[in-house]
Order: structure tokens, then sequence, then C-alpha cells
């Protein structure tokens, strides 16, 4: 017997979640036997984004029944059940802790049926369960509410149990347990870990530093590395004995932070990041009719890049988002692959530089626009980003296109006098990796404040 089930919640920090709504179809492998849906109140704020996904609003929980008032309904259906759901950890987790509030260990055996997908159904671009049942040609309605989503579950796991034709795969992946458990000593390193900005260190039992990484939510990072499967996280359960942290504030600085302090400490699983972080990049160069061209290639050490990508797709996203902002032509930038006028020009959306109808002089002046905002070559400037508290913020210098360094401060004109501004950075070292993390963050933070200074 299965009891599929779907939960929507706050959304908040880790564990400290409540249950919005609930639904659970019980299923005995044909049909479903009884069925369980309820809104609830979980007395405490719903997120905004979770608001705007599910649709659900506090209004609308005020008179719901509360979890406890609903726990002993709960139990009876699922009791005797193997535990169904599309992520099955996650529903697991806020049942068990929903239980754990009220003073009851709630244990059951679990399936997740993305697992069961990705074994029974492989090859999917995506295996959300909305891109899922619709890859597959299962209905779905009210998508991100409990009844919806958990009776687009039940469709689909009548179809895995069809496909498991040797009927030894769901076995397998019944799980007696949430399918990771923590440990008693990680659950300890866990809850004195913040959920703040920084860059954390994982060290084993004699104090040496093992992996480094950077988040922006240290305590649900390290969750992951406990509960992940993957050879690296395996390692980390195996050896971790303690985890520090520095806390930063801003992503920026922690990327940076991260990628100094792997190559200074070269822990020895971060092997994968000691590689350069990127792959291709933005070049320029002039033709024999004195246009600039542009192209996205594979990033050469010995080139010069304008600014650089951590792969071909996201290289190639820019691109064609500059054709558009810039009026740019699709020939001169390696889009499209022609002798004579690039499809743009035929729609009227080129000016004509693809068959020298615009003058370069005209052309040349958007690209360099392009060119001047995504480099910081020969550039002064500080890139102001929040800092560790509320009333502090960080700086990020770069003197004639160097990356000099990083600090924090809390008053403006601290960053307005070069000489005071350079008392409170700490040197780091300028190198490709800096200059890729700099660049790719202030084309993903248009909104960063960057401010010119006069050396």
């Amino acid at each position: 017997m299965y009891a599929i089930v779907d939960i929507e919640t706050t959304g908040g920090k880790y564990n400290e979640e409540g249950i919005t709504e609930i639904a659970i179809y019980k299923y005995d492998g044909h049909k479903v036997v009884d069925q369980f849906i309820s809104l609830i109140n979980p007395e405490r704020e719903i997120q905004p984004f979770v608001v705007n996904l599910t649709g659900i609003n506090s209004s609308m929980l005020r008179n719901a029944p509360k979890f406890y008032e609903l726990a002993k309904r709960i139990v009876e259906i699922t009791e005797n059940c193997i535990l169904v759901a599309h992520n099955a950890q996650f529903d697991y987790r806020i049942l068990c802790t929903e239980f754990k509030r009220l003073g009851f260990d709630y244990e059951r055996k679990t399936l997740c049926t993305v697992e069961l997908s990705k074994d029974l159904i492989p090859g999917q671009k995506s295996y959300s369960l909305g891109k899922l049942v619709r890859a597959v040609g299962i209905p779905v309605t009210d998508r991100h509410r409990a009844s919806g989503d958990a009776l687009a579950t039940v469709k689909l796991f009548k179809l895995l149990i069809d496909k498991d034709t040797s009927k030894t795969i769901i076995q397998k992946s019944i799980r007696l347990n949430p399918k990771y458990q923590l440990e008693p000593r990680h659950i300890d390193i866990i809850e004195g870990l913040p959920s703040i900005t920084g860059v954390y260190y994982i060290h084993q039992e004699d104090g040496e530093i093992i992996y480094i990484g950077k988040s922006k939510n240290i305590k649900k990072r390290i969750n992951q590395h406990f509960t992940g499967t993957n050879p690296k996280s395996k390692k980390i359960q195996a050896l971790v004995t303690a985890v520090t942290f520095e806390a930063t504030g801003s992503e920026l600085v922690a990327l940076l932070k991260e990628s100094e302090e792997i190559k200074r400490n070269k822990p020895i699983l971060n092997r994968a990041l000691r590689r350069t972080s990127f792959t291709h990049a933005l070049y320029s160069f002039v033709d024999e009719n004195d246009y600039i061209n542009l192209k996205i290639d594979i990033a050469d050490h010995r080139k010069k890049p304008i600014t650089t990508f951590s792969n071909r797709q996201s290289g190639k996203s820019f691109i064609e988002k500059a054709i558009e902002d810039y009026t740019l032509c699709q020939k001169l930038t390696g889009v499209y692959k022609t002798k004579t006028s690039c499809f743009n020009y035929d729609i009227k959306t080129c000016e004509g530089a693809c068959i020298q109808e615009e003058l370069p002089e005209h052309y040349n002046r958007r690209v360099s626009v392009l060119i001047e905002k995504n480099s910081y070559k020969n550039k002064n400037m500080v890139i102001v980003d929040n800092g560790r508290d509320i009333d502090e913020r960080s700086a990020i210098l770069i003197e004639n296109g160097v990356f000099k360094g990083l600090g924090f401060f809390n008053l403006n004109y601290q960053i307005n006098n070069i000489d005071v501004l350079e008392s409170i950075i700490t040197p780091m070292n300028n190198n490709r990796d800096t200059q890729h993390i700099i660049q790719s963050y202030l084309r993903r933070n248009k909104r960063l404040k960057v401010i010119e200074i006069n050396s």
C-alpha cells in the first residue's frame, strides 16, 4: 500500500518551514482507496515568493486547522504505507519536523518518484514534476497546489509501476528512513552554523582543511554536503570533524575569497576547482573592411579576452542579447555565417554593416560601448556590495584594470578618499579567475553600485 503525498510549505530557513497545505492519496497499486486534503495554518509567516507560486496566502489559512489537529488523521492514512512523493526527501523531512515539534517520532518507508523516473524514464531534459509529467503526456491541473501535484504524482507513479517490468527497481528504491539521514555528529556541526553568506572551511580530525566552499546560506550548504550521495559528499561525510566559516555578506566577496583560499590551501577535495573556472571568452578583431568583429571562442590564455564565460551556452546567450541591445550585426558577431547580408538585415534590425552599408565608424561606436561596459581594462573603480552587517558595505578595488583586493567600510568618505580606501583594502592576487568572477558577477547584477575613482 502506498501513501502518495504532496506538501506546500511557507518557505524560509531550513527546518523552520511550516506546512500550508497537504494532500495524501492512499493507493493500492491499482486505484486510490482513500484521500486526505487540507489547508493548514502554519502559525508562521509565508514567504512572498511562495505566495506568488502557490497562491496560498495568510488570510486563506487564518481559520484553517493547525497541524496538531490533523496529525492523527495523517498518521492513520499513512499507517502501514510506503510514503511516495516527488522529491520524497523534502516531503518526508517536513512531516518528520512537524511531528517532532509535537514530540512524536514519525517513521515511514519512502519512495522518491524523481529517483525512480531517472531509472525508468531516462534521458529527460528535466525531472521537475511539471516538466516531467508534460513530457510523458500526463495532464496536470492546480500546479503548485498539494492536491494537483499529488494527483499528478499518482498518475506518474502508476506509469512507473507499469515500466518496472522486472518489479525490482521500485522494490530496491524503498528507504526505511529519510534517504540520507544525518549522523549525530553532523547534526551537531550544522546546529553551530549560521544561515549567512560567506566562505566555509571543512576540517578533518587533525585540523587540516579538506574542502573550501562559498554559499549564500552556509548552514543549508553544509547540510547538502552531509546528505549528498556523490563521491565528494561521501568523502566529506567520512572525514569531517569541524566546519569553520568567515562571513562576507556579499556573494562576490565570498567568490573571490573562495578562489584565493583554494589556491592558497589546495584542499584535497577541491581539485576540480583548481582548474580555471571558465571555458569560453569574448574576443574582438578588426576585419579587412575596418569593422570591429566580436567572437565567442574557447578561452585561450595567450590572448586577452574582453570578458569570459563559464561555458559556451553562457557566451552564446550574452552575444545574442548584445546583438539586440546594441543593434549589432549577426554576421560580425559570428552568429550568422554568410557571405552576404545577415538575417537581421533582411528584417530591418541590422543597419547593414554586414554588406558595408553602415559606415564602420558608426557601427564600431556601438561595439566600443559594449566592450567598454563589459571590460574593466584600464579602469579605476570600486564595486560596492553588501557587508557583513546592516550598516556595513564591502568594497572591491580595481586599479588600472587590475583587481587589488577588498575590504569593508561603514562610512562613504572611506571609499571616496583613495588614501583611506587603500588603507581598508586587504590585498589579494589578480589572475584570470578573479577577472572572470568579477566580470560574471557584474553581468548578473546590473544594479550593483560601481564608483569610478581618480587615481
